[in-house]
């Protein structure tokens, strides 16, 4: 059964870009609403705990360098079906392949650098929330 959250971080590459407001249009326009939010910086070891799920990946020293390279926004999204319609909303995590009109169509910059992150799974969302956030609650 679909929950009602799901989790996104508006990752360093996207801060950077000033593309903080215009992605938080998108998300509203799409019908999510905001239930918790924080403008923080990761260390590596946070970043590296954060993404451990990949820590075998070859992939996964260069994911925690990127994360912990300057500010994001860690948002937990609220909407029916909400997982399944953000990962719509997003697009392919390659924005060359990303539909027309999607977030990283328009915001990503590369597969690596590619704007948002969001949550895979309802049991995702609900760890990668508490990860940022405590005393949600869980769905």
């Amino acid at each position: 059964m679909a929950t009602n959250i799901t989790f996104t971080m508006i990752k360093p590459d996207a801060v950077e870009a000033n593309n903080i407001g215009p992605i938080l249009a998108m998300i509203n326009k799409a019908g999510f609403k905001i239930k918790a939010m924080k403008y923080l910086s990761l260390s590596k070891e946070q970043a590296g705990n954060f993404y451990a799920v990949h820590k075998e990946r070859p992939f996964y020293g260069e994911l925690v360098d990127y994360m912990s390279s300057g500010p994001l926004v860690a948002v937990v999204l609220e909407k029916n079906n909400a997982v399944a319609d953000f990962r719509t909303l997003i697009g392919a995590t390659d924005p060359s392949k990303a539909a027309d009109g999607t977030i990283r169509k328009l915001f990503a910059k590369s597969i690596a650098a590619n704007a948002v992150h969001g949550s895979d799974s309802d049991e995702n969302a609900a760890i990668e929330a508490n990860f940022f956030f405590s005393g949600l609650e869980r769905p």
